[in-house]
């Protein structure tokens, strides 16, 4: 008994000089743990669009994350909280050389992002095969949360989302056409993105449900900037709305020469999230007076604190209107990692990835900024309640206002 003690601190002893660490704590994860130094920080990534027409988004999300990470002080369970960020652009190549660089460094236990959808299906098998967590504040595709590959699911584990599934904001668009606006007959536009495509696809059905008449479901290409074909096309056979569900500047080009195209005059023209950002107004002129858009609604007084937060430590207000769902998802992955860390002996922690799955999926009846969220088993966390349709006027176009106000909630006035 003495001998075999006598040879584990001689054992201890010879790590120490090597720079070794002797932890009573052992790794017992089924995907494997994280093992943080005493002195060294909690690492956690972003994957958010930070360059190029779409960087608005990223710039949005950003925010909220780095709001997130100073309201704790900057440090958690007494380790900097140290944010890695990587461009994933609003594309498939731009979400897979993120993931890949994420995935890369070992020492990362979560990723906020991606904005986009189509970089969200290209980064997913590689963020989940090496046993991330990633909490989306703007990914709204079906799909990403569909576990039916036969029904184009494309959804891994470890993936999650705090803004809303699109059946919920197509379903929401619709009943406004239908029911407030009066539309009987609809024309759809896509570019081809999971987001996009989705979208558009749930707005047609769910009109289609309530007794109206798709005339027109059609795409255009990323990078088009002449859009009379596609819309002299529909205007053969003029619809009561235009519903166009994508981002700038395809969106800016779309709305401009509607204008111009004879058929197209009493259309209504509709967009979504996509274009629900402060610089549409003003790159589209006056094409954009009286467009509908559908998109996020956050209120309460947190909220309120968080803008102003926001003006004092960012300045100005959000460019776009998922900040507050990076703040949340933020918030879910810190205090999920809060939750399964385990102190070593020397100071440091140990995480296990499954850990952390389980206890973000295990998110309940989290109080948000974005309302009460319950992750489901899929990774849908938000109920689609915050969401509204605004109204673009004048006062967006011409005197720099921002957001626009809601004129439709569902369920309210």
């Amino acid at each position: 008994m003495k001998r075999a003690l006598v040879l584990a601190f001689l054992l201890s002893l010879a790590l120490l000089a090597f720079g070794g660490t002797i932890h009573a704590q052992e790794c017992d994860d089924a995907i494997g743990c994280v093992e943080i130094g005493p002195d060294d920080p909690i690492t956690i990534a972003s994957m958010l669009t930070t360059s190029g027409a779409t960087a608005f988004l990223g710039e949005d999300s950003l925010g909220g994350i780095e709001i997130a990470i100073e309201q704790r002080g900057g440090e958690l369970l007494g380790h900097e909280i140290e944010l890695v960020n990587e461009d994933s652009l609003c594309n498939a190549e731009g979400g897979q050389t993120a993931a890949q660089r994420v995935a890369s460094d070992e020492t990362i236990l979560g990723v906020i992002g991606t904005n986009c959808s189509s970089a969200a299906v290209a980064a997913l098998p590689t963020i989940s095969e090496a046993g991330l967590v990633m909490i989306s504040p703007s990914n709204t595709a079906p799909s990403l949360t569909n576990d039916n590959p036969d029904e184009g699911g494309v959804w891994q584990p470890g993936y999650f989302r705090t803004a809303h599934n699109d059946l919920f904001q197509g379903a929401v668009a619709a009943d406004f056409a239908f029911n407030e606006l009066g539309a009987r007959t609809l024309a759809t536009i896509h570019d081809g993105s999971p987001y996009a495509d989705g979208l558009q696809d749930v707005m047609a059905n769910t009109f289609r449900e309530l007794g109206g008449e798709v005339t027109f479901q059609g795409a255009i290409n990323v990078g088009d900037t002449d859009m009379s074909a596609i819309l002299t096309e529909i205007a053969t056979n003029p619809p009561d709305v235009l519903y166009f569900p994508i981002f700038e500047p395809e969106g800016n080009f779309i709305a401009a020469q509607s204008v111009d195209i004879p058929g197209l005059e009493d259309t209504t023209l509709m967009g979504a999230d996509g274009l629900l950002v402060e610089s549409f107004p003003e790159n589209t002129g006056d094409a954009a007076i009286g467009m509908f858009l559908s998109g996020p609604l956050v209120t309460g007084d947190a909220y309120q604190e968080f803008l102003e937060t926001w003006d004092e430590v960012i300045g100005g207000v959000p460019p776009s209107g998922f900040h507050a769902h990076a703040f949340d998802a933020t918030n879910i992955l810190l205090d999920a990692i809060e939750a399964v860390a385990v102190e070593t002996d020397d100071g440091g922690l140990l995480i296990g990835r499954q850990a952390l799955r389980d206890a973000v999926g295990a998110t309940e009846e989290f109080d948000g900024l974005t309302g009460v969220l319950t992750c489901g088993p899929t990774g849908d966390c938000a109920t689609g309640e915050a969401l509204a349709i605004f109204e673009i006027t004048e006062a967006e176009v011409f005197d720099d206002a921002w957001p626009p106000q809601p004129v439709f909630v569902p369920g309210g006035e």
